[in-house]
């Protein structure tokens, strides 16, 4: 009986010291999360068209020992810019067509694809060799390349999905639709695949896909 006894005190034990260790990791989750203050409302897009950056604020409430980010961002204004309107990067860069450099004025042409710096505001001036970092970063917004979606936010190239959202890693299908499976199009005649979806209209044509 008092050996019984004594397992049961170890057994009563370990569960109490469990669940205090459980309180404890409870309590500290609770503590860093409600050292923040509420996310703040999100600010203005960076560009009216063509996929923008917008941010949101959170301040900490204990000075600065809070865990975690103080800004989140999100893609905005994802709709496409009218066929009138200039690269983003050109744009930025024929700014400073006004602005003397080394003595002289320049008309700044953008330099894209730059693998060492995507997210730097490099220009040439026009009919020259001249090369220049005319800012240490591109607005919000800008494409790292001409090759995908991803987009430059402070500075960082940021991955951004055919869906058009930051972080997603969502990849056209060789149908060229978003995070298809391959299975709404159809080679027709060996020419051209026809979208049996209404959600894109546009044709493209694929050799290598081909449907029974």
């Amino acid at each position: 009986e008092s050996c019984s006894n004594s397992v049961t005190f170890l057994f009563c034990f370990v569960l109490c010291f469990l669940h205090l260790q459980t309180s404890r990791i409870a309590r500290s989750e609770e503590d860093k999360e409600g050292a923040w203050d509420a996310w703040g409302a999100w600010s203005d897009c960076s560009r009216t068209c063509g996929g923008g950056a917008s941010y949101s604020l959170r301040r900490c409430l204990n000075g600065r020992n809070c865990e975690g980010r103080n800004i989140r961002y999100k893609t905005c204004s994802n709709n496409d810019c009218p066929s009138d309107v200039g690269d983003f990067r050109a744009q930025q860069c024929s700014a400073y067509n006004d602005v003397k450099y080394q003595g002289h004025f320049y008309e700044w042409l953008p330099v894209y694809n730059d693998p060492s710096a995507p997210c730097a505001l490099k220009c040439q001036a026009l009919g020259k060799k001249l090369v220049v970092e005319l800012a240490p970063k591109v607005l919000d917004g800008t494409r790292c390349n001409v090759e995908s979606l991803d987009m430059c936010i402070s500075g960082i190239c940021q991955a951004v999905g055919c869906d058009r959202q930051l972080g997603s890693n969502a990849k056209e299908d060789n149908c060229g639709i978003c995070a298809g499976d391959g299975s709404t199009c159809r080679l027709v005649r060996g020419q051209a695949k026809a979208h049996v979806s209404p959600e894109k209209s546009r044709l493209q044509i694929d050799p290598m896909l081909i449907y029974p």
